[in-house]
C-alpha cells in the first residue's frame, strides 16, 4: 500500500523511524517532507500536501505527524475528501478505519514514545472499513456536505 508521510519539525524523528518501519513492512512509503529539520517550520504545508496527495491517490493512506496531532488532523481535514483522525490509543486508530473509513491518521510525537506511535500507525494501516451499513450511512452524509455546506437536517 502506498503511505504518504508529512510532519512538521516536531514529528521529524518519528517521520524518520516511520519511513524505515513502513517500507520494512512492504509498504511504498512517501515522504512529502519536512526533509530537512527547521524548529520554525509550520505543520500545514505538510499535512495539506499529504492529504492532497491521498485523495488523489485511492486506496492510499496518509500519516500526518506533529507535536500532538491536534493541528496535524486539523489541516489534513480541511482537505476536501479527507478524514482524518487523532489516534491517543491503538483502539482510536483501529477505530478511525473500521468505523470512519479515515484515510488519513494523525499522530502526536510529543505525546508517545516511538513504539507506541509506531503501533498506532501500524494498528490503522491493517486495519480495513467495516463496510457497516450505519458507518457507510455517515461517512455518506460527510462526503454529501463537503460537496454542499448546507445547513443539515436536523432530526426531531
Amino acid at each position: 500500500m502506498r503511505v504518504y508521510l508529512g510532519s512538521d519539525h516536531a514529528g521529524f524523528e518519528l517521520k524518520a523511524h516511520l519511513l524505515q518501519q513502513l517500507a520494512d513492512l512492504g509498504h511504498d512509503v512517501v515522504d512529502v517532507g519536512a526533509h530537512v529539520y527547521d524548529d520554525r517550520d509550520d505543520y500545514p504545508p505538510f499535512c495539506l500536501e499529504t492529504g492532497r496527495r491521498v485523495v488523489a491517490d485511492a486506496g492510499s493512506l496518509g500519516v500526518v505527524i506533529g507535536g500532538s496531532g491536534n493541528g496535524e488532523q486539523i489541516a489534513a481535514n480541511k482537505v476536501a475528501g479527507v478524514r482524518a483522525a487523532l489516534a491517543w490509543s491503538t483502539e482510536t486508530a483501529q477505530l478511525a478505519r473500521e468505523h470512519n473509513d479515515a484515510n488519513v491518521i494523525a499522530v502526536g510525537a510529543r505525546m508517545h514514545d516511538q513504539d507506541i506511535a509506531t503501533g498506532f500507525v501500524i494498528t490503522f494501516l491493517q486495519t480495513p472499513f467495516s463496510q457497516g451499513a450505519r458507518h457507510i450511512r455517515r461517512i455518506g452524509m460527510l462526503t454529501a456536505y463537503e460537496a454542499d455546506p448546507a445547513p443539515p437536517v436536523l432530526p426531531n
